[in-house]
């Protein structure tokens, strides 16, 4: 053969290379910035049929997302068994096909949303719609097909909630190579800034159980504690915008308690016990970033029971909120630091307390209303506010032999809470500043005035500041709180097991009987070394005054303390011939308070 012909074929074969490589339909090239790239294709609306097989004609056009890698147990080795994933969109949703091969039998067992996925193979798909490299939304499904989603409100791959339920669906099926998924997921159910061209942070997490085998498209090292800021980028999603989203939900609810042994001198209980309500809960979408939720009358019956809790301390229980209405968006409102905000006050069992022969008692108070309004603005800015009325409760007492009495356990009470958050600098840092207040109408002949504060308002605020690419973190935050109410009021909060002044050795605070208010501060800091080969390591210091108070609306166990705390952590996380990795860390905290006494077991100080 003669050299020109050899040349001929090279060149073809050059230019044949590179108009691969430039392809539109490319789906995984590598950008200058070395995020991964993957490519979503806008398919006819409908055109995919739901039903976890991949055998629509529109995903055979799509180039799939190939070169995974794994995080664990061989950090950047191919994974064990192939896995393929496509992206196509329409004008109401995007699709997600992939198909996980193995030769082996899949772990998989059945099991309720969001709960089992350790002990399951499943597939998670994240996407940082607001492309801001903190906050990401994750839909996942295992092999027997139980759904997967929660929310990430910060880059913490630790921080996920799990409390988030958006409508969305996914199918899947298992044949003899492996298994396949198609997950549905509605723009009506993402929060998006109204662009075009859309470009959203990806990744793709598959979990294989039976080798403890995780794989992603974007690599996370073992040595990351990071989560959107390390995603690759989705392109191609085009002529959508954020939907105006209306849903009217009125409904009619009705319940009855039937108590088989009951006291027929008791008046308070009858054979049935009905009773019912009228509400209506709305939700609106006010231009592409902010949504208004609203309820009236709400009804809660439908929602998980707390768990059965013993406590013998001195100190509140405080149990996790599972109201659908507070839950969504709650990330936006409690911010970095939770102490503020205590959803679970609002509407919580009425503070008074009523005697008698028989008595009949709320055993929550009433919310007449509540408005929310949640989002994320195009310059970065995420905004939360709440505010609630409970209605003023009355419990029914009857003495023998004919008296009926009322009494007032609860009063009027409005709740209102408020948070700006700014993204600045670095990915993942922000600022940002947050008010609560509560007022109950308590006149001074009230007798719930004695138990209750009449104004309670808050004001904090709070800062992360990532540096040197997120390896190093500070955090730092400062709050203010100030209660106000009758002197009985004011002297149970003195004397309460938080702050304990009438004690003898408390010299450097003064117990007063006749004080009408408390206010009080609170500060930390801490910095911490997120991401190292081996060493890591944090330090904090927290300042909490006397007189700091926020139960009205918040949650706190004890104040008047200084706290301290540090820890250094060597690490291992290649795995070597007699373990896969180890750590060792040695840490202190030393803390004084006037509360409570602690004992520290990482250093035996008791304080």
């Amino acid at each position: 053969m003669s050299r020109m012909p050899i040349a001929r074929v090279g060149l073809c074969c050059l230019v044949a290379a590179l108009s691969l490589d430039l392809s539109p339909a490319h789906a995984q090239s590598t950008l200058e910035n070395g995020r991964k790239r993957a490519e979503a294709v806008r398919v006819p609306t409908d055109s995919i049929r739901l039903d976890g097989r991949l055998d629509d004609p529109d995903w055979q056009r799509v180039s799939p997302l190939t070169n995974f890698v794994q995080k664990q147990p061989d950090e950047g080795a191919p994974p064990t068994h192939r896995m393929d994933v496509r992206f196509v969109y329409d004008d109401v949703a995007l699709y997600v096909g992939a198909r996980m091969y193995s030769d082996a039998p899949l772990q998989a067992p059945m099991g309720r949303r969001d709960t089992g996925r350790q002990q399951a193979e499943h597939l998670i798909v994240s996407l940082d719609t607001y492309l801001d490299r903190r906050t990401a939304s994750s839909f996942g499904v295992t092999a027997a097909g139980v759904r997967i989603d929660h929310f990430f409100a910060s880059d913490d791959d630790g921080d996920d909630d799990s409390g988030f339920d958006p409508v969305w669906q996914a199918r899947t099926t298992v044949d003899s190579e492996g298994w396949m998924a198609e997950l549905w997921i509605p723009f009506s159910q993402l929060r998006f800034n109204d662009r075009s061209p859309q470009v959203w942070g990806l990744n793709v997490q598959r979990w294989i159980p039976s080798r403890n085998e995780e794989v992603f498209w974007a690599p996370v090292p073992r040595t990351e504690e990071r989560c959107a800021s390390l995603f690759g980028d989705l392109h191609g999603i085009d002529g959508i915008r954020p939907t105006r989203r209306l849903e009217l939900l009125p409904f009619i609810s009705s319940d009855a308690r039937v108590v088989g042994d009951r006291d027929p001198n008791d008046p308070f209980t009858s054979g049935a016990n009905m009773a019912g309500r009228v509400g209506l809960d709305l939700k609106m979408g006010l231009g592409s970033s902010l949504t208004l939720a609203a309820t009236v009358n709400p009804d809660f019956g439908q929602v998980e029971a707390d768990p059965a809790v013993v406590n013998l301390s001195a100190f509140e229980t405080f149990f996790g909120e599972r109201r659908p209405f507070f839950v969504e968006g709650s990330q936006l409102l409690t911010g970095n630091v939770n102490n503020y905000f205590y959803s679970r006050r609002i509407g919580a069992a009425p503070p008074g307390q009523a005697s008698g022969d028989f008595v009949d008692a709320p055993s929550t108070s009433t919310i007449l209303g509540a408005a929310k309004l949640t989002g994320r603005l195009a310059s970065g800015t995420s905004v939360g506010m709440l505010t609630a009325v409970t209605a003023q409760e009355t419990a029914q007492t009857f003495t023998a032999p004919a008296t009926f009495g009322s009494v007032r356990v609860a009063p009027w009470t409005t709740y209102g809470v408020a948070r700006v958050q700014q993204e600045f600098g670095p990915p993942g840092s922000v600022v940002g500043l947050m008010a609560t207040t509560v007022h109950r109408r308590l006149g001074t002949a009230n007798p719930l005035s004695a138990r209750l504060t009449r104004n309670a308002l808050t004001f904090s605020g709070d800062s992360i500041v990532r540096l040197v690419d997120g390896e190093y973190e500070a955090r730092f935050n400062a709050g203010l709180s100030y209660v106000g109410g009758d002197p009985a009021a004011i002297d149970r909060l003195q004397r309460s097991s938080a702050r304990y002044f009438q004690r003898r050795d408390a010299t450097y605070v003064q117990y007063d009987p006749l004080r009408t208010s408390l206010a009080g501060t609170k500060a930390g800091a801490s910095i911490e070394r997120r991401r190292g080969r081996h060493w890591l390591w944090d330090a904090n210091v927290q300042i909490e005054s006397p007189e700091f108070e926020t139960n009205d609306l918040g949650r706190t166990s004890s104040s008047d303390g200084i706290g301290t705390g540090g820890r250094l952590q060597y690490r291992e996380t290649v795995p070597g011939r007699w373990f896969r990795d180890y750590e060792i860390s040695i840490g202190s905290g030393n803390g004084t308070t006037a509360a409570i006494c602690r004992v520290d077991l990482s250093t035996g100080k008791s304080t």
